[in-house]
């Protein structure tokens, strides 16, 4: 089972924007990640002898499950009081609710899965489009899901799986899959490094600590 931490930084400027622990585990409906968001980890606080390191603050949270087909049949988001529940279903459906909790909207959209901040979605997508270095590149529809109010925005992305290499490890070999991925509104184009069930490179994420190995998928 792997267990870690992630930090989240804009991909544009590199303003830090938290730290993710994680950890995940394939299981017989497929694959789960939990996680929870805190801010940047504080430097010294203070002046002088006996001051110490600031606590982060949790800030939210992601519970993401997975079927042995890639399609989500569990997600839960919370971020700034807002809370997202999803799930595959006549595409994807999801409720979102506000701050007070006295209001909730239902939405649908005939999308393939869903995306936002957390790497566990880069995970996601590609257990949903099994890609192999031989596959054109593929269309996704995903419904993403934004911080900090989780505001839903669907989106179309191409992946292409452009190469699989194995790296020597002391707990033997490492395959190590770079995707390119295309924004389709925007033409961006940014590549994606993924082992296992864990995100080794990405825009706006850098994996920090690994205590155990990436699982390895069937």
């Amino acid at each position: 089972m792997p267990r870690g931490r992630y930090s989240l930084h804009d991909p544009h400027d590199h303003t830090p924007l938290g730290e993710e622990h994680f950890h995940c585990a394939p299981g017989p409906s497929g694959w789960r990640y939990v996680a929870q968001t805190t801010t940047p980890s504080a430097g010294p606080t203070g002046n002088g002898p006996g001051t110490g390191h600031q606590e982060p603050t949790v800030t939210g949270s992601v519970d993401l499950t997975l079927d042995d087909l890639g399609r989500p049949l569990r997600l839960e988001l919370h971020a700034a009081s807002w809370q997202v529940r999803g799930a595959a279903l006549d595409g994807v459906t999801w409720v979102r609710t506000d701050p007070t909790g006295t209001h909730a909207t239902e939405g649908n959209v005939r999308a393939h899965a869903f995306t936002g901040t957390s790497p566990a979605f880069y995970i996601a997508t590609t257990r949903l489009l099994r890609l192999t270095p031989a596959s054109p590149p593929t269309r996704v529809r995903l419904v993403a899901f934004t911080d900090p109010v989780l505001a839903p925005r669907t989106v179309d992305q191409s992946w292409a799986l452009i190469r699989s290499e194995a790296h020597a490890t002391d707990n033997g070999p490492l395959t190590v899959d770079e995707y390119q991925v295309n924004a389709l509104d925007t033409g961006e184009q940014h590549t994606v490094h993924i082992a296992g069930d864990v995100v080794l490179a990405a825009p706006g994420v850098e994996l920090e600590d690994l205590e155990t190995p990436p699982s390895v998928f069937p």
